[in-house]
């Protein structure tokens, strides 16, 4: 038996013929066509599958179904409020693609299908909760609860990068709130966290003399023991492993992951991580393994076609 996993980006949509044991076949892309409010997407997922299938000579009954991930809230029936990214308003994502495929459908969020990627094939294969969190240009997230993506009643269940850790806060997040754990923990949090403490202090730095702070740069100069990223990223630990620590008490994960482009740091950003999780964490929860993210960009390809099994 097979199954298709597809995840589909702002610019490409990466596809996966997998078997139903979780064995890669063949993974390829085809270009996310936004053109006429993104009318084209579906059937053009549709079209690489039956593609696909005839091209393998596989009989449709041998395939399980279809999943998909989506960059937007998506709810329990497979229905995307919006995915702005590819100028959708509302659509039934998994009724579409299945009336144009004639295959069972499911649709999810692509942080919760990443997340329940990593829990099948990835860092935490074989783990039946699980909390993911995504440190790329914002936060995002995904949480699997006896081996089930949490959707929520409107697609929002996961939005971990949106939990309000700091009361404080006056600058505003993406998402119009303040205080989210993205503006602190992101890619983009980092350097606004860096420029800040740079203008706050006159300390020696080697961030003084970087003509365009990067979140990299603040990584590597955390890592090279940098006294003022150290601090920088000290503060994205204790944000962080505070908001797990909360997130840890309601789901009591199996493994927490950490993916996204933040997390190529390594070991340094985790063992920060850990440092403050276990200062906030529930007793009983303190000890969960917190792992780096190992499925990369399949994560999503591999928890979509989870979601059919």
């Amino acid at each position: 038996m097979y199954c298709f996993g597809i995840d589909v980006g702002g610019t490409t949509v990466k596809c996966g013929l997998f078997q139903t044991d979780g064995t890669l076949v063949e993974k390829w892309e085809i270009p996310t066509r936004k053109e006429n409010k993104g009318e084209y997407i579906l059937p053009d997922v549709a079209e690489t599958i039956q593609n696909k299938i005839s091209e393998k000579g596989i009989d449709k009954a041998e395939v399980a179904g279809v999943g998909v991930g989506i960059p937007g809230p998506i709810n329990a029936q497979g229905e995307a409020a919006c995915a702005v990214n590819l100028y959708w308003g509302f659509r039934p994502v998994a009724k579409e693609l299945s009336e144009l495929t004639g295959l069972t459908a499911k649709a999810g969020n692509d942080a919760n299908v990443a997340a329940l990627g990593e829990a099948w094939k990835g860092a935490a294969a074989g783990s039946q909760n699980v909390i993911m969190v995504t440190l790329g240009t914002g936060v995002g997230g995904g949480i699997i609860s006896d081996g089930r993506i949490v959707a929520g009643a409107h697609g929002a269940g996961g939005e971990i990068g949106h939990a309000n850790i700091c009361h404080e806060e006056t600058a505003a997040c993406n998402c119009g709130n303040s205080g989210c754990l993205e503006q602190y923990a992101s890619a983009t949090g980092i350097v606004r966290l860096a420029k800040k403490a740079l203008a706050e202090s006159s300390e020696d730095s080697v961030l003084r003399n970087t003509e365009s702070i990067e979140a990299k740069d603040v990584l590597d100069a955390f890592k090279s023991g940098d006294a003022l990223a150290v601090r920088v990223m000290d503060e994205v630990g204790e944000k962080l492993g505070g908001a797990l620590g909360i997130f840890a008490a309601v789901v009591d994960p199996d493994a927490i992951v950490i993916g996204g482009g933040v997390s190529k740091a390594g070991q340094p950003l985790i063992n920060l991580i850990e440092k403050h999780y276990k200062k906030y964490a529930f007793s009983l929860c303190k000890d969960t393994p917190i792992v780096i993210a190992s499925l990369g960009n399949d994560a999503g390809i591999y928890g979509a076609a989870k979601m059919v099994l």
